[in-house]
């Protein structure tokens, strides 16, 4: 589901998640054509209710998302204490060919992506996050199961 379908059951997660995500570089996991597992650092867009990543027409995680789909997507931590907190998202992968959405996803970056960047929108299907407060982990899930 898009970010906005997210947001609407699950705000105050929504919210929270998005900070996170937004704060530093995020990694994301892909899966290559041999299934083997890769991780690369993007930063995360989320405007016009969705979430993308720009990334250069050459990326093999751009290749995995086209040709597999799937991704995971995690936000940076900065340290071994996970300040801040974490989270993780699942989901699948689409291309934006739309320039309308891929301006509105300009515009909202915290940098200037390049014309030859293409644009994905990230749709959800699991959100994770996990809270640390002293001795107690605080975790919530979406959907809740």
């Amino acid at each position: 589901m898009r970010w906005n379908e997210f947001a609407s059951s699950a705000p105050e997660l929504s919210r929270r998640a998005a900070e996170l995500l937004v704060a530093r570089p995020a990694y994301l996991a892909t899966v290559d054509g041999d299934a083997a597992p890769r991780v690369h650092p993007v930063a995360p867009v989320i405007g016009d209710d969705a979430l993308y990543v720009f990334m250069e027409p050459t990326s093999p995680k751009g290749n995995d998302l086209r040709d597999r789909g799937g991704y995971a997507l995690h936000n940076g931590v900065p340290d071994n204490d996970g300040t801040g907190g974490e989270v993780s998202l699942r989901g699948t992968a689409q291309i934006v060919s739309d320039p309308d959405r891929r301006e509105v996803a300009a515009r909202a970056a915290a940098y200037a992506p390049a014309e030859r960047y293409v644009l994905f929108e990230l749709h959800v299907d699991d959100v994770r996050i996990t809270q640390y407060e002293g001795d107690t982990t605080l975790r919530q899930r979406w959907p809740e199961r």
